[in-house]
């Protein structure tokens, strides 16, 4: 007698084709569910291998234009990067990812999901807060945190001895190493309304792209062959360990440079140092798994609103690994050249810096003073 069905998060690597097996052993029945956001897969090989080894069902759901819209692009207004580096690729297509499997799940009268992270990374944080939050009362089995699985299943020693050395070049697979990249830059104009890329020419070829899911595919595949947005850092996992990462980003990069530059252009400055703390709650709170929280919800919704202003363009250059700014343009600039320049006084009068120094050195003076003060009496 089964004792329910399981809607497996699949990939139909090594790991979740033993837990699709010995999740039939226990006694489920198993529905594999493939999520294509973008990979190079396979996805016919996957279903047919998810088939042989006796999967009930298996769904191969094309989530490539939602995970962009609704994640990739919050993100862009965010300016969201964790640690100073990770541009949250993997954190960010968790939440995607785990909202169709609970759907499926619903939809198939599943009682479980199931997943293939392991017991001390943060995807299974993810996944797992992710159905939590949107499927209450589902019940989640994660093999990996069950001792009758991984004491079973040979662990993972390689990567262990894989972490001490330098990332192989053939472990990336969306960059080219930027020494072997064109010679030649291309040069892009991307434009942005509400913070987010509508429009993006690629001005080498005089062709252009408007559709998001386009975008952000051209912006890859531009990043990818001049070998921009790879990192190799140690980051801190929200389960409390330091570990090892390398991600390659290449138009989550492109698009970081130029949205940065666009919205330093177009919003006011005590806006902006606002905001930028709010991406960096946002990066926390993507990074921890905590998408489909009412913090996030709330802080989504604040930096959507410091995006009105954010139109325009921005032209650059991508090049040997790197993105090189070149100009910028908006109807809602804030920059103005007249009141900035040496040659015209304008609606300012240098005189008012005077009183305007003096007011700022009153804190100063008196703590210097004191200072003195303490320093004598010593």
């Amino acid at each position: 007698m089964s004792k329910g069905t399981v809607v497996l998060a699949y990939s139909g690597g090594l790991d979740t084709s033993c837990i699709l097996v010995w999740l039939k052993e226990q006694g489920y029945d198993v529905i594999t569910y493939l999520a294509n956001i973008g990979q190079d897969e396979d996805f016919e090989a996957a279903r047919k291998k998810a088939e042989s080894l006796g999967a009930k069902k298996v769904f191969i759901e094309d989530l490539r234009a939602e995970f962009v819209e609704d994640f990739i692009w919050p993100a862009v207004q965010a300016n969201a990067v964790y640690e100073d580096r990770y541009l949250l690729g993997t954190a960010i297509a968790r939440p995607c990812i785990a909202r169709r499997q609970v759907e499926i799940a619903r939809r198939e009268g599943a009682q479980f999901v199931s997943h293939g992270a392991t017991g001390k990374g943060n995807d299974q944080i993810r996944f797992e807060l992710t159905n939590y939050a949107l499927y209450p009362e589902v019940k989640i089995i994660a093999p990996w945190r069950i001792p009758e699985f991984y004491n079973r299943f040979r662990g993972r020693t390689d990567l262990m001895e894989y972490a001490e050395n330098p990332a192989p070049h053939d472990l990336y697979l969306m960059t080219k190493n930027p020494q072997d990249s064109p010679n030649t830059p291309d040069v892009l104009e991307i434009q942005f309304r509400n913070g987010v890329p509508v429009k993006v020419t690629n001005v080498n070829e005089g062709t252009s792209k408007d559709i998001p899911l386009e975008i952000f595919s051209l912006l890859n595949e531009i990043g990818g062959k001049h070998g921009v947005g790879r990192i190799d850092i140690v980051e801190n996992r929200f389960i409390g360990m330091k570990s090892r990462g390398i991600y390659e980003t290449p138009g989550g990069t492109i698009l970081l440079q130029a949205h940065l530059d666009i919205e330093t252009f177009t919003m006011d400055k005590e806006v902006r140092r606002i905001k930028q703390g709010l991406g960096i709650k946002f990066s926390e709170l993507v990074y921890n798994g905590f998408w489909y929280s009412p913090e996030c919800d709330f802080v989504r919704h604040c930096i959507t609103k410091s995006q009105e202003n954010v139109e325009g363009k921005v032209r650059l250059s991508v090049f040997k690994g790197q993105v090189y700014i070149l100009g910028r343009e908006s109807p809602k600039s804030l920059y103005n050249e007249e009141l900035v320049s040496m040659d015209v006084q304008g609606d300012y009068d240098p005189c008012d810096a005077s009183g305007f120094i003096r007011i700022n050195a009153v804190r100063l003076r008196e703590h210097h003073r004191l200072q003195g003060f303490s320093s004598t009496k010593k």
